[in-house]
């Protein structure tokens, strides 16, 4: 780790977002924006995704940032490679070498902060506070729909966290308005479940629908027994303050930052 890594400063309070939900004497959290960063270009400026071709020297700068707004150095950030997948890992040490590839990631150990990050997709983060026991989840549609969220909440619960304790939210994520689908994606929501399409609305043409993601994570929370809210951010309608995947994909950009949602146990 270099030294300007390790001496990263804090971002101010208005570059992140926190929720009341998580607050507390013994949890640390943030969802980041954008804004705080090193990058330039495309990737302005607190882009933490390893993923893209930023520069990895701005990267590992940028994330040293954000461990440092949550109290922490930056090799006490842990963030799982991303898949789509519904499997979660539960961890009491920071990576080493390859990252596992699952979408949630849980802990009870202190001083270790672990994190997603995303760029359209529903960033969670959750928090048992009374057994100390958090965790976080990367939920896109397929996500959301094969069972990560599910998968999260029963690792913690290995971990000694009660369901009924658990706390989640949901950072900012594309909204509804923004999320143009197709009806096949519609169809996979609808097999075994009619009542799933209240969570869509009619597109712009009889071929397409707008899909209400951060409305169907929430519902999944509350069908597994734990309360959840969405903070009400758009990452695709507020450019200034976030990524977004599908708003480079529009705009023809050849590639796209990612922001982290992070959450430790204080020591």
């Amino acid at each position: 780790m270099s030294d300007a890594t390790r001496t990263a400063p804090p971002l101010s309070e208005t570059d992140v977002i926190r929720a009341p939900e998580l607050m507390g004497d013994g949890i640390a959290h943030a969802f980041f924006t954008r804004r705080g960063g090193v990058s330039g270009g495309l990737y302005a400026e607190l882009n933490v995704g390893s993923g893209s071709s930023d520069a990895p020297a701005d990267v590992a700068q940028n994330r040293a940032r954000a461990a440092a707004t949550l109290g922490l150095e930056a090799s006490r950030l842990a963030t799982p490679w991303q898949v789509h997948s519904a499997e979660a890992v539960l961890v009491d040490r920071p990576f080493e070498g390859d990252r596992p590839r699952v979408d949630g990631i849980v802990t009870a150990t202190p001083g270790l902060a672990i994190g997603v990050v995303t760029a359209d997709c529903g960033p969670l983060l959750f928090a048992d506070p009374d057994n100390r026991v958090i965790g976080a989840a990367h939920a896109g549609w397929r996500g959301a729909l094969g069972g990560v969220i599910a998968a999260t909440i029963a690792t913690m619960e290995t971990a000694g966290a009660k369901r009924s304790s658990i706390k989640a939210v949901l950072g900012p994520a594309i909204t509804q308005k923004n999320y143009e689908v197709g009806l096949d994606m519609m169809d996979a929501f609808l097999n075994g479940d009619p009542s799933r399409e209240r969570f869509f609305e009619p597109g712009k043409s009889s071929d397409k629908r707008q899909f209400d993601l951060p409305g169907f994570i929430v519902c999944v929370l509350e069908e597994a027994g734990v309360a959840g809210r969405f903070v009400g951010r758009c990452t695709y309608g507020e450019p200034e303050s976030f990524f977004s995947f599908r708003r480079t994909t529009h705009r023809g950009e050849p590639d796209y930052g990612r922001q982290l949602a992070a959450i430790a146990l204080r020591d």
